[in-house]
This record gives C-alpha cells, structure tokens and sequence, in this order.
C-alpha cells in the first residue's frame, strides 16, 4: 500500500517564514520522501537526478517564480523546466506539493493514465517535453524571444544535466543566445558529477565550464546547489544582471539525502568509480532503509523548526514473488557476439553514447580498451567521427539508443552512407517496450529513417541465436550500411526457432503452422504477441501462421511469394509506426512481383504517438497485444466472447525499464 505525504503538511511547511531557508530544507526533504514512494511503486524512475536536484526546483518555486501567483496559462509567468527530463519524478513530487497534481495522478508514475517518465506537455505543470538531451537551452531561448516579442512579463530558467553539455546544440544555443542579445535566460547546470553510471570527467570532459561559457558572453556563476542561502544570494545577484544571458553551475550530489544513493563503487576491473543509482527503482530491504533515513530527518528538522511532527504516511511493501522463469536478453547476446568476434577480427572498433551498461559492452570496453571509443552524450560527433573511422579501412559499429540515433543524427548518417564505406549502426531500445521512459526513447520512426538509405540493410533478430547471427553477418558481409535494432529489456518469453533454422538474406522463419492466415513479425515482444494470438485464435480454430522475419527492408521476392501463395489474408505486426516499417517493404514487393488479387493485407502499428506505461497496458492500449491481434484477425469485438481466456497462456513481462 503507497500512499504520500499529504498537501496539507506541506501547506503547513509552506507558511513558515525563516530566514535560515530551514524550511525549504524540510520541505525538499518531503519531496525527496515522496519521489522515492513514486520511483518504489512504479518498479523504475530516476532518483539520483531527482534528489540531486531537489533543492533548486523547491527554491525556484517557493522562493523564485511568479507562476503559482498568476497561473500557468499567464503570458507573464515565469517559466522553467528542466532539460535533462530524468529529474522528473522529483519535479512531479514538488507539482504534488504544491497543489498542481493529485496524489492519484503522481503515484501513477510511467502507468497509463499518469505521469510519463520523461516530461510531456500534457501534464500540468510541464512547460516542455524533454528527455532526449541537448535540447533545453534553445527551447528557453525561443520562449525568452517570444515573451520579448509579445512585450510579456516574467524570466526563463532551465535545468540542465552536466553529462548534457556534451551535445553540440547546448553550444550552438549557448554561441546565438548571446549574440541574439537573449538576455532573459538563465541556465542552471545540475553539476553532480555523473551521467549515467560513470563520472562526467571520465566519459568526455566537461570543464572548465565558466572559462567556457563565459567565453561566450553569458555571465557565469557558481553556487553550492544543495545550500539554500547561496541559492538565495546568487539568485538575487542575478536579478541586477540585464545585459547578458546567465548560467548558474549548481554542484550538487548525485542522490543527495540518502546514504545509499550517494554512495558510489570502484569497478574492480577497471579501477573507476562508478554510480548505481542513475534509474531503477530500490529493492525492497533498500526501500525500507531509505525510508528510515529520510523519516529521522524530516522529524529533526520539524523539531529544529519548533513545529509540530509532519505526519507520515504508513508505507506496507509486499514483495512480489520472484519470477521462476528464464528471462533473455537479446543485448547480453550481442555484447558476447562483439567479445567472440574480435578474437578473429581485428578491423571493427566499438563505439558508444554514455550507455555502455544499458547497451552490454561492458564487456567488450574491458576485453578490449584499444578498440572501445566512449564518445559520451554527442551522437552527431560519434556518427561523424565513425565516418572518418570507415574511411581508414575499420568498420566503427555505433552504439545508443536508436530514438537518439536514428532522428539526431540522420543527417550525418546519410552523409557516411554517401561514402559508401562499412558503418554498423545498433539502435537500441528499438520498438515501444519498455514504455515507462516515454515517447522520447520509445525508437518507432528508425526503420522509415534508415530504409531511405539505398545502400542500407536493417535487422532485428527474435531471441539472442538469432542476435549472435544478425551481429555476424554485419560485421562480415560485404553490405555498406547495416543497422541492428534491439529490444533492450527482457524478452517476456524466449522464442524458440526451428530444427532446421538457417538465417539467410531476405527469409524469414514459420515460427507456427495455419491455413487460415499469414502474419509477419520481428523482435522479441511483438513475436511473443503474435504468439499469444496464435494461441487465442487456435481455440476457435482459425490458423494463424506466424513468421519471423529478421529483415526489416529486404525481402526474397521468390521466398515471399512462397510462403503467401496459398493464404488470402496477409498480417503485418510492426513495432514502429505503420508508415516506412516491415509491413510497406513487403506490400512493395507483393505489389511488383506477385498478383495480390483478392488478398487483404493489413498493417499493425503505430498511428499515433507511443503511450507511456507498463509495457502490457501500452499494447493493450494500441491494441497491439495477443488478444486484441487475435480479435482484430478473427474480425470480433472481443476475442473473449469465443473462448476462455484463462485457457491462453498470460503475457509475462516485467517492470525492469532503463533510463
């Protein structure tokens, strides 16, 4: 049972006036109390942005910003938002505070029907939808511009992470702010020393950002981000600065408020520090202590303050039972087929985006440093370096998560493909799932993307044989342009391949037998979907034939007319939008090559944007699920009207969702 702290503590935390700040401190300490209920509840989140940057936002709102005086919808509000996006749930607490959201709302974190893991718009409260990084200088310049255009009232902040002032756009924004004469701007860095897991110095160094920004024109200030009088005074300094755009550097403590969260670990391996608590949610005996710690202080600080105890909520955890199943996941696959390979094969180099860990080179980075590039949060940089890398003779395989990859750095990707050298591209979390981080890592444009490079071939394998096969024929075949898409979480069911499998060019695999229907799919979650449905129509005795189809923009003319010779309805089932997918290239081929007659052929996908939520409410929402594929095939309202659904084996997946 979760439930929060309620407003009315903080209403009474509110009014209390001090000169001290102590208040504040109590207040954040709250806040901080809240976000971990939230993160704990809904199995994934963010806590060390969070917490690290929980001081700032409470002096922002309750010291700083006019906006709860006139209104978010008020042209003369004052407006911030926080670029980064991953200190979201610690914003959504503040929002809870302050009356903007209900707890109902808030402790539906990453759910349907709640808060999203990374900032929407639709949210109240929520002036940008941020999450994939770089970004949030340029849109607090355009909104700094447009309030100076429209003659409104009220000052721009932004919240940036420090491991973000990798991305190029922060210094093309940071070069025209200034020279715009953009002054009503002020950026605030959230300096707590780490991105993901491993220190900002280490992963691409950063410093010395005054000597640097102010080489710009902004005017530069450092503060201690968790010291609520320096908030105070450099805040109230730079109300006397006009002239230039301003950039606060708050150095902060990653997971500030809880031991644990601020502790980090030296990787025996390496001999680097390292951070554990950059997203995931705390296990149960953490969750408990943590709870522990930040009541000991919230009752200090309420005595301190001479007021009465704030009432906390009773906090019951029931462990769910542990899963006794196997889970797969395709990226440890890959990161052992890149290890193996390069016993043999010294011409690829591996390269990377900050997300080693997420995307299992850990492994590779450790075997072989020589040829491990951590490139850090600049994927234009890290794609356009890989061409220089191609054009000595070496194959780079660039790694990141394809949302950031494919869009971000398209433009220098289709100048390598110009060149027509060997580049690997591996996007990451491709597809929906997991959907807890929201529509900015959600990868479903990629294939559109780089289908329109001719000289490109994209893949997806289903389980990690089939990963081990994909990553082979990349690095060894004679085609220019390979991209490899891979679901990051784990598989809810590891599909198992034929006797008789052999993974060849443009032919797919029969994962079922059916005569009634033909459906193609790829990946790991959709195929576990058209799985499911296969075994919802079985028992009304309609056969469904589901095909794994690996290749995601070159298909076997011969082998597709084949397989669909004798079937008069054709099923695609995409993860990714409907448009540029799988379900296009094969209409295409059937088009040119075969007589569709009288066949229907009929696409599953993406018309709209991704939900955010647990992955099953995502599909069902979609209706991408096997049950509602299933009711969608059989051409019924619900599937359940036909048959039990407790005869059908249940969808399984888990809550384990990165960044």
């Amino acid at each position: 049972m979760f439930s929060l702290i309620a407003q009315k503590e903080f209403n009474r935390v509110r009014s209390l006036h001090r000169k001290d700040f102590r208040h504040l401190q109590l207040f954040a300490e709250m806040c901080r109390f809240n976000t971990f209920i939230m993160v704990k509840k809904a199995g994934s989140g963010h806590l060390g942005s969070s917490f690290s940057a929980a001081d700032i936002v409470t002096y922002l709102y309750l010291k700083k910003l006019n906006v709860l005086k006139v209104g978010f919808d008020s042209p003369d509000r004052d407006i911030y938002f926080s670029s980064k996006g991953h200190d979201v749930p610690g914003f959504y607490s503040l929002m809870y505070a302050l009356g903007v959201l209900d707890e109902e709302t808030v402790l539906k974190l990453r759910r349907l029907g709640g808060v999203d893991g990374h900032p929407e718009v639709k949210t109240p409260g929520v002036e940008a939808s941020t999450g994939s990084l770089g970004m949030g200088v340029s849109k607090a310049k355009g909104m700094a511009w447009g309030k100076g255009y429209l003659r409104a009232k009220g000052k721009v902040f932004v919240l940036t992470g420090d491991g973000e002032f990798q991305e190029g756009q922060i210094y093309e924004a940071l070069q025209s702010t200034a020279h715009q004469k953009i002054n009503n701007v002020t950026v605030i860095i959230d300096h707590n020393k780490y991105q993901t897991d491993m220190k900002v110095k280490d992963v691409n160094n950063i410093e010395d950002l005054t000597e640097k920004v102010s080489a710009f024109g902004w005017f530069v200030k450092r503060v201690d981000g968790h010291d609520f009088n320096q908030l105070h005074n450099v805040f109230s300094e730079l109300d006397s600065v006009s002239d230039k755009p301003k950039l606060i550097i708050a150095d902060t403590v990653k997971g500030k408020g809880l031991s644990f969260l601020e502790a980090t670990v030296s990787d025996p391996l390496t001999g680097r520090t390292l951070y554990k608590w950059h997203s995931g949610a705390p296990d149960d005996e953490s969750f408990k202590a943590g709870l522990k710690e930040l009541t000991a202080r919230i009752e200090t600080l309420a005595k301190e303050l001479n007021i009465e105890p704030v009432e906390l909520p009773v906090i019951e955890v029931n462990s769910s039972p542990i899963s006794k199943l196997d889970k797969e996941f395709v990226t440890d696959a890959y990161g052992d087929a890149l290890v193996e390979l390069a016993k043999t094969n010294d011409k690829f180099v591996v390269m990377d985006g900050d997300l080693s860990a997420d995307c299992k080179l850990r492994k590779f980075e450790i075997t072989y440093p020589d040829r491990f590039i951590e490139n850090g949060i600049a994927e234009q940089d890290m794609v356009s370096m890989a061409g220089g890398i191609a054009r000595m003779g070496l194959i780079p395989i660039i790694n990141t998560f394809g949302s950031f990859l494919a869009a971000r750095a398209n433009e220098q990707i289709y100048n390598n493909s110009t060149e027509k050298r060997k580049i690997i591209y591996t996007c990451h979390f491709a597809g929906m799932i997991p959907a807890g981080p929201g529509k900015s890592h959600q990868s479903v444009r990629d294939i559109s993307l780089f289908g329109a490079l001719p000289n490109a071939t994209i893949m997806q394998p289903c389980n990690g044989v089939e990963t081990k096969s994909v990553t082979e024929y990349a690095i060894n075949s004679p085609d220019q342009v390979c991209i490899i898409r891979l679901n990051i979480g784990p598989s809810p069911e590891m599909i198992q391949l034929p006797g008789d499998y052999k993974f060849e060019k443009g032919k797919g695999t029969p994962l079922t037998e059916g005569n009634d229907a033909i459906l193609f799919a790829y990946g790991p979650v959709m195929l576990h979907e058209a799985l499911v449905a296969a075994e919802y129509l079985k028992k009304i005795e309609f056969g469904l034939k589901v095909v794994n189809m690996p290749w995601l923009n070159y298909i076997d003319s011969e082998w597709l007319g084949d397989i669909v010779v004798d079937y008069t309805k054709i099923f695609v089932l995409e993860d990714h939008s409907n448009i540029g997918g799988l379900g296009d290239r094969i209409l295409n081929v059937l088009v040119e090559h075969h007589d569709l007659g009288s066949r229907s052929f009929i696409k599953f996908g993406l018309d709209d944007y991704p939900e955010c939520g647990t992955p099953l409410e995502v599909l069902e929402y979609h209706k991408l699920d096997g049950k509602s594929l299933a009711a969608r095939i059989a051409g019924v309202a619900d599937i359940n009207d036909l048959i039990d659904p407790s005869t059908v084996a249940a969808t399984n997946y888990t809550e384990e969702a990165p960044q």
